[in-house]
Parts: C-alpha cells; structure tokens; sequence
C-alpha cells in the first residue's frame, strides 16, 4: 500500500505511475472521492467541534454568573449528536479511503524500464549456453512419461487437471532439489523456516494477494482461510504488526512450502506438462532490510537464485522487467528464465522483487532505528529459489539423453543418489 500522505500530495505522479503500469488511472478515482468526501466531513467534524468547544465556554461563564443555560445546553447537545452522526460517516469514509488504497499498485523504482508488457522488458545477463543435441529434444512430459517418473493420466484421475503425480526417482528428484536449494541457502545465512500453507485474511492482505487476486486463490470457508499461491505470504507476515529493532536487520528466510493457484483465464496456456499447475512446490528467500539496504539486497537476492541454476549448470538469462509487465505490489522485479530445450525458449524460474515499504505498510511491519524516536516501515523482498517443478523441467530437458535416459546434474547426486534416471 502507497503511503496515504504520498498521494494525497502527489496525486500527479501516482496517475503517471498508473500510466507507466498501463493501469487504467480510473481505478485512482475511487481514492479521489472516497478522500474529498473523508476531507469534507473531517472539516464539518472540526467546524461543529470548535462550535461546541466555544458554547461549552460560555455555559462555564454564565454558570459563574448564575444565568440560566439551558438555551446553550439545547445547542450543545444538537452539535454533540451532529458530530457523533459525522465520525461515524468519517470513520465509514476513511475505511472507503483505505480499501481504494489497496487495490492501487507499487509505484515503480526509477531503474525499472517503461514498456508496455513483456516484449519490452530488458534482457541484462546470461549464464550458461544452450546444449546442442544431436538428437530431436522431447518435451519433459515425453521424458516424464518413458521414465515412469511422471503420471499425469492418474493425477487426473485423483484430482483433476494440472495436477501431476511424480513416482519413484522423480519424487525423489523433487525432494532432492528441496533439501539442495534450502541447504544451499542456510549456508548463505537465510534462516529455514516451515510455515503454514493456510492463512487467514489479514495474511493475504499484508503481501498484496488480497483484494487485487482473490481470483488466484483457493479459499475454505469454514473458519475462512486460503491455501497461499507462495510462501511469500507466510513468511512476510511472521513479523506483521510487529516492531523490529535496527540491530535484527537484516532479517533473511528460506522456506519450502506447497502453492497453489487457480490460474484464472490461463485455459490454453501450458496445459500439458509441469509449467502451470494448481499445485506446486517453491523454494522461496524473503528479506526485510532497512530502506537504504533494499536495492543492493535486491541484486545479492538475485544472485542467491542464479547460484542455484549455477550449481545445476542449467543455461539461463535474467531480465529487468518493464513497468507494463511489473507485478501489482513490486517495485522493481527481475526475472530469471532458463532455457528448455524442448521449446527451444526460456522460461521463468524465478521472480526477485523488491517492494520497498508497499507490504510493510499493508502488514505494519515497523523497525525503530537505535537513538532514534519514532518508527519507520521496513522494506521487504523475495524472490523464488526457485519452483521446483520448473527445475524438474529444466533438469529433463537439458540433462535428456538419447537412449531417453536423465543425467542427474553433479550438484545433485549427493541427494538423489543415482547418476543416472533410467
């Protein structure tokens, strides 16, 4: 959530931010008139308090003098009702004020570039290069399917579509890639945490899921909870409404959990295979910092991710996401997207985002700095690290060899075991 004084002082550049974002600035309008109308009863509220204030003077003076005030009682108590009805209708107004609020995106860092979607995002780096096969490449699920590691048919069956059901080496394939990423992590001092997979309202709230993607979601109804789309959202809000001292910053996690997404109006998009499924397993990094900090933890997080496709020797480039393709809560996003033979194209693997003060003000997630009075809002990031089921991908894809058989990658083997998947 955007500061509330930032907006109400600088309503121009929120709308040119909009613009940059290709929101439409319609969805500021609600801001501006739930706000004139808060101001407006503010200013009524304070006009018939002073009024008040001054009749309550004068019945204290004509008491003295033993005049009779019951004219002035009448008036005091029809402004005391008057400004009870208008708190209630301010009070009503400034919840209005604040759900506009939540539904208006982070304003984009200055670094970001402006484009209108993903076709103008800047490629900044890569890694690796592409194997060249002397053989025609099969997709994962192919792969998969031979190997009798993957069963799609039967996940299907259990639960629906894009669903899959990983057997044998490649459910170990998925714990491997687990226990590697967050071992990997702990070693570069994120802390592991195991969180729930189900939170409540305010939860969703404080990271930006909730009003904006309540499309995304699965929720239960009775008590009324949601299955978190990362683990994000969990680890964010370990610390919400708390109050950090400057000496615990930086503060960095590492978490496996489940996700889940409805993947609402993707139908036709990635219907075969792992790249879009309604659940998943994530590695994921979370950080609070203090303000200064955040963009310098931004790069040191996304190294942190490439580390991984690194130690897999798995080809890859990241890319600066665009202000047209930025997600709702980010600031500045990198994208990192490995290459999948199959497809002959890179694909996302990870996201690292910087949200600057945007969930910390939602989540009310505050650090005192020492010597200082007051309090200011942390900045937070995450980023993945990375879906695991897009490396299982990754991994089929590039490691595929022509008798159909998988090379483990040599960082790897340790946790699986085997060499070889065959």
């Amino acid at each position: 959530m955007l500061d509330v004084r930032f907006v109400r002082e600088n309503p121009e550049k929120v709308v040119k931010a909009l613009g940059k974002r290709n929101y439409d600035s319609s969805v500021f309008d609600d801001f501006l008139k739930n706000e004139k109308s808060r101001k407006d009863i503010r200013k009524a509220v304070d006009n018939h308090r002073m009024k008040l204030n001054d009749i309550s003077e004068k019945i204290g003076v004509m008491r003295k003098k033993g005049e009779d005030v019951s004219q002035l009682l009448q008036e005091a108590k029809s402004f005391s009702d008057t400004i009870k009805n208008q708190e209630t209708y301010l009070n009503e107004y400034e919840v209005k004020v604040r759900d506009s609020l939540l539904i208006i995106p982070n304003i984009p860092h200055e670094s970001v570039p402006v484009g209108k979607d993903d076709t103008e995002n800047i490629e900044i780096r890569r890694w690796g290069e592409p194997r060249q096969f002397d053989f025609e490449p099969l997709n994962h699920w192919d792969i998969g399917e031979m190997l009798e590691i993957i069963d799609f048919e039967r996940a299907s069956k259990i639960a629906g579509a894009r669903f899959a059901l990983m057997k044998g080496l490649g459910a170990k394939l998925e714990r491997a890639l687990m226990n590697f990423m967050l071992d990997l992590n702990v070693s570069k001092g994120y802390k592991e945490v195991f969180p729930p997979i189900l939170v409540n309202k305010e939860s969703m709230t404080g990271t930006g899921q909730l009003p904006k993607f309540a499309h995304e979601l699965f929720i239960i109804s009775d008590p009324e909870l949601y299955l978190i789309p990362t683990a994000e959202v969990s680890v964010t809000n370990i610390h919400r409404n708390e109050i950090l001292s400057e000496k615990e910053l930086p503060i960095y996690y590492t978490a496996h959990t489940p996700c889940f997404r409805r993947e609402a109006g993707s139908y036709g998009k990635d219907v075969r295979g792992l790249i879009r499924q309604h659940q998943f397993n994530k590695v994921e990094l979370v950080k609070f910092v203090r303000p200064e900090d955040s963009y310098n933890e931004l790069e040191s997080l996304t190294r942190d991710a490439e580390d991984i496709l690194q130690k897999l020797e798995l080809p890859y480039r990241v890319i600066a996401l665009c202000t047209g393709d930025l997600g709702f809560a980010a600031s500045k996003t990198y994208d990192l997207e490995v290459w999948l033979p199959a497809q002959q194209r890179y694909r996302e693997i990870s996201s690292c985002s910087n949200f600057e003060d945007f969930q910390a003000r939602r989540a009310a997630i505050r650090f005192k700095r020492e010597g200082k009075k007051g309090t200011e809002f942390v900045h937070t990031l995450n980023g993945s690290s990375l879906a695991i089921g897009r490396t299982v991908i990754a991994i089929l894809e590039n490691y595929q060899q022509k008798d159909g058989s998988v090379v483990v990658p040599e960082g790897l083997r340790p946790y699986m075991g085997v060499d070889i998947i065959k």
